[in-house]
């Protein structure tokens, strides 16, 4: 039985800067199978929370192409707030071995 390879998209939101010194929160990490569905989450929240959206689909892709990642940065008034990063994850990978080596042979013994 063989299982497929597929490329999931991780998005996290991190807080970041002095704000987040004063308010301790934990990044939230989601997952999503579809990159255009990642971004279109994305940008709806942040418009939903009156925040600017400097995300689209084509400088996301092209970073993650290019980089392996992409993060953008949020603040209010020169104050980093949070950054969004998608980073793609392999999910099943293919594994020949599963890093297990070959069992050596056993010397015979004489009888």
């Amino acid at each position: 039985m063989r299982s497929q390879s597929q490329t999931i998209y991780e998005v996290t939101v991190q807080y970041i800067g002095s704000l987040s010194a004063i308010r301790q929160r934990d990044p939230f990490i989601v997952y999503f199978s579809n990159l255009k569905k990642a971004i279109e989450t994305i940008i709806s929240h942040l418009a939903l929370n009156g925040w600017p959206v400097p995300i689209n689909y084509s400088a996301v892709y092209r970073s993650l192409k290019q980089r392996g990642s992409y993060h953008c940065d949020f603040d209010v008034a020169g104050a980093k707030v949070f950054r969004i990063r998608i980073t793609p994850r392999t999910l099943n990978p293919v594994l020949t071995t599963l890093g297990i080596d070959e069992k050596p042979t056993e010397p015979q013994r004489k009888k």
